[in-house]
C-alpha cells in the first residue's frame, strides 16, 4: 500500500527538459526537487497559475515558465 504511495510521480516540464518528481507534494518543493529555484519558475496547470502550496498530483505534467526579469536600459524620456 505505502509502496505504490511512494512510486507516484509527477513531471514538471521547462524549456523542453522534463523533471519527474514526488507526486502528492507542494509544487513549491517539487520545483525545489528537481533542482529548480521556485522564485524563477511559474508553475501552469492547465492555462492557470498554480499556488505554491496546491500538492500536485500522480502522473500529471505541469509547465513551468521562466520567470524573466529586468528593466529598460534607455532612460525614459524626460516631459517638458
Amino acid at each position: 500500500m505505502g509502496q505504490n504511495q511512494e512510486q507516484a510521480t509527477a513531471t514538471l516540464e521547462l524549456r523542453g527538459k522534463t523533471y519527474t518528481v514526488p507526486a502528492n507534494i507542494p509544487i513549491r518543493e517539487a520545483i525545489r526537487r528537481a533542482g529548480l529555484s521556485p522564485e524563477a519558475v511559474l508553475p501552469v496547470r492547465d492555462g492557470e497559475l498554480i499556488p505554491d502550496d496546491e500538492r500536485i498530483r500522480p502522473g500529471e505534467t505541469i509547465r513551468l515558465i521562466a520567470v524573466i526579469s529586468g528593466g529598460s536600459v534607455a532612460p525614459s524620456p524626460e516631459k517638458e
